[in-house]
């Protein structure tokens, strides 16, 4: 097991990774298999929040017609219901865990508190968090920006369904050029399709790199932090 460049990191995964190849609900093969690799970064000291999608469930434009608010509200749900499986999975192979949720559900979760989250991983604690920002018109990739800058993160951890950052689609296109590095403003100008633009407005402007990588492929969220050349890395200085 290799050495970890960081201290502490935001883990993002989509809700879509969840359900695998069956592209809606719980694939909970997938799910175990990232809870020990999740596992391996706490036997590395590193200390680790994860925010989760909820697009597996309900992807907040799905209802036609529906009030944009009342449909994001849904979305937070969803998110809940993620983190309470890759908690269960977790604590199944052993690691202990808190979900925080930034919409009070105190039977099933803690709110969210940044110094009791800071707490828990001086612990040694997998933080899940979950509900979003807690308002509806943001994503949760804001919300791992957001909490990335909330507790001091060292880079968030993008685990996709796409092994990095091309210039267009690669499962359209087969000419599609991979980018091993990009600045957060080549980002926004170019609207590439690495986080929504407050989401990276929010990491350029609280100097958070964004290391965008495959889930699908086992291992790699070990490889992220030790330094493996994978995926693509946003920052500040291309």
């Amino acid at each position: 097991m290799g050495k970890s460049e960081y201290k502490r990191v935001i883990l993002k995964i989509s809700g879509e990774a969840l359900a695998g190849e069956n592209g809606f609900g719980f694939d909970f093969d997938v799910i175990k298999r990232i809870a020990l690799e999740i596992k391996e970064l706490v036997k590395m000291n590193l200390e680790v929040g994860v925010v989760v999608g909820g697009g597996n469930i309900w992807r907040g434009r799905s209802g036609e017609g529906m009030d944009r608010a009342q449909a994001d509200y849904m979305g937070m749900l969803a998110t809940c219901i993620n983190a309470l499986a890759l908690q269960d999975s977790l604590e199944q192979n052993g690691v202990k865990t808190r979900v925080q949720t930034a919409i009070e559900m105190r039977e099933i979760a803690e709110p969210f508190i940044r110094r009791r989250a800071v707490r828990h991983f001086e612990k040694g604690r997998v933080v899940i968090f979950a509900a979003g920002t807690g308002n509806p018109y943001f994503s949760t990739d804001t919300t791992a920006a957001l909490r990335a800058a909330e507790i001091e993160a060292d880079v968030i951890l993008l685990a996709k369904k796409v092994d990095g950052v091309y210039d267009k689609d690669p499962n359209v296109y087969s000419d599609a050029k991979k980018y091993d590095t990009l600045s957060y403003i080549e980002v926004l100008e170019q609207g590439l399709q690495v986080m929504d633009s407050t989401a990276t407005s929010l990491c350029m402007d609280n100097n958070i790199p964004i290391l965008v990588f495959g889930l699908d492929t086992p291992g790699n969220i070990i490889k992220a932090v030790t330094g493996e050349k994978i995926g693509t890395l946003v920052s500040s200085i291309k």
